[in-house]
C-alpha cells in the first residue's frame, strides 16, 4: 500500500514562500512513480497544481502557478517537493500529494494514490 505524507504547510503573508514536502512509503520503487500536487480551496473542486515524471525530465504546471511554483523530487529520499514563491491569497487551499505508477498526474487524469493534505493559508 502506498502512503503519502505531506508537510510544510502553514500561514504565510502574501508575497511569502513555503516549501511543501511529500514523503512516501514507496521506497525502492519510488523512482518508477510519477508524482504531482493538487489543491482544494474552500467551496471549490480539487485542481491540478504540478506534475513530474519519474525521472524529473518532464514537468507540468497549472497556468495559475507557472513561474511561481517549482516541483522537484529526490528519488534517494523518496520525497517530492513543491517550492511556492510569491504566494497570493488565492493560493490558500489544502495541498495534496499524488502518485501514479504509470502516468504523470494531470488535471484530467489524477494519479492513483493520495496523501491526506496539508493546509496552506496566505493572509495578512
Amino acid at each position: 500500500q502506498v502512503q503519502l505524507v505531506e508537510s510544510g504547510g502553514g500561514l504565510v503573508l502574501p508575497g511569502g514562500s513555503l516549501r511543501l514536502s511529500c514523503s512516501t512509503s514507496i521506497r525502492h520503487t519510488f523512482g518508477r512513480y510519477a508524482m504531482g500536487w493538487f489543491r482544494q480551496a474552500p467551496g471549490k473542486e480539487r485542481e491540478f497544481v504540478a506534475g513530474i515524471s519519474w525521472s524529473g525530465g518532464a514537468i507540468y504546471y497549472a497556468d495559475s502557478v507557472k513561474a511561481r511554483f517549482t516541483i522537484s523530487r529526490d528519488n534517494v529520499k523518496s520525497t517530492v517537493y513543491l517550492q511556492m514563491n510569491t504566494l497570493k491569497p488565492e493560493d490558500t487551499a489544502v495541498y495534496y500529494c499524488n502518485a501514479d505508477p504509470s502516468n504523470i498526474p494531470t488535471e484530467s487524469r489524477p494519479g492513483e494514490f493520495w496523501g491526506q493534505g496539508t493546509q496552506v493559508t496566505v493572509s495578512s
